[in-house]
């Protein structure tokens, strides 16, 4: 028996099928289950008129599949997806597989890895800085410690030029110079922490560098093909790059792909989309893509606006309820200017202003 129909047979002995079976009296099997409901006409009625709005969301995912379809089957689709690897590039053309883009060389994973290994010990020790009677650290030290030695026995081997290399190897010298004293002293003050930071920094800013240029060299020459490859299909390309929320500013995917797409293309064929972790899968960007410009169709038949629903539908009218509300409580207004719909400006913050915007900046 499914659970379906076992549901539907227990619905059946509560419920019954008429007046006259409710009347009946109930063995005392049902007593823990059985009880008499209760809703008024104003509980049918709402729930009734809710059940509107979960039903449409089955009939818009049986809709999506169809958009999704059509769209991949008039228009290529480029997805940008991050990877700790440097990326993921797809290309979706009309009428043939997915081409997925070769990896960012090795190499850039191998600067990441030494530079997140390093800040990765401010994490280790963070808790205890200046607690000298709580040895909890000491067993991930040593165990870190012992991959630090096997990375940097390892470095000359590995497929990186002459003078990262050399970078890299203080960088992890001066990771294990430090674990050594920490381990040693059996304790972490603030004052050596700071200074093994403050030594470190230089280093890791090469390596931040060198790791961008591979990057991007890279997926600027795959863009470039595929541009080429597209040809008079390109104007029609939609692109997207997922991003979460500490990786939205300067991007790297999506700054790459605006370089061929161009500024008419912001936030119409280009978008970036914000999800909450750091890798998503490309059937979910496509859904989310397809839900975006299928969107789009639904907001110029009703209100003759093509990227209306690129936007918070309620957006303008809470904009107005808001500055109504801070006003009625005596409170400052804060909220930023209005922008148009189908604004081509970057989905990101771009007023200039005062203060540091790259590491360079800090150093």
């Amino acid at each position: 028996m499914t659970t379906r129909f076992r549901l539907a047979v227990a619905a059946t002995l509560l419920l019954g099928s008429s007046g006259a079976a409710l009347a009946q009296a109930l063995p005392d099997y049902m007593a823990p289950i059985s009880g008499k409901t209760a809703s008024t006409p104003a509980d049918v009625a709402t729930k009734d008129v809710l059940a509107l709005n979960t039903g449409m969301f089955e009939l818009y995912g049986d809709a999506a599949r169809i958009f999704q379809k059509n769209i991949l089957d008039k228009h290529p689709v480029i997805l940008g997806l991050f990877s700790g690897a440097g990326g993921r590039l797809i290309l979706y053309r009309p009428g043939k597989p997915p081409t997925e883009a070769p990896q960012v060389p090795i190499v850039y994973q191998l600067l990441k890895s030494v530079g997140h290994s390093t800040m990765a010990l401010a994490e280790v020790v963070g808790p205890y800085v200046d607690n000298a009677d709580d040895k909890a650290w000491r067993g991930s030290m040593a165990a870190y410690r012992s991959r630090m030695q096997s990375a940097l026995d390892g470095l000359d081997k590995t497929p990186m030029q002459a003078d990262w290399r050399d970078n890299n190897r203080a960088i992890l010298q001066n990771n294990l110079a430090f674990m050594d004293e920490c381990l040693s002293a059996g304790a972490i003050p603030f004052a050596k922490l700071q200074a093994f930071g403050k030594k470190q920094a230089p280093l890791l800013a090469k390596n931040v560098a060198w790791a961008a240029q591979t990057q991007v060299a890279h997926w600027m020459t795959v863009m470039a093909d595929w541009k080429t490859q597209l040809g008079a299909d390109w104007d029609k390309t939609y692109g997207a790059s997922n991003t979460i929320y500490v990786a939205r500013q300067s991007n790297v995917i999506f700054s790459v792909l605006a370089q061929f797409f161009g500024p008419d293309a912001m936030n119409d064929r280009l978008m970036l989309i914000e999800t909450i972790n750091f890798t998503t899968t490309p059937q979910d960007m496509l859904e989310s893509l397809t839900r975006i410009i299928a969107d789009r169709s639904v907001g110029a038949l009703f209100f003759g606006s093509y990227h209306l629903m690129d936007y918070e539908l309620m957006g303008g009218d809470a904009r107005e309820a808001i500055i109504a509300e801070t006003k009625k409580r005596g409170m400052a207004t804060f909220l930023p200017p209005m922008v148009p719909f189908g604004s081509k400006q970057w989905p990101a913050l771009i007023t200039p202003g005062p203060g540091p915007a790259t590491i360079a900046d800090l150093q």
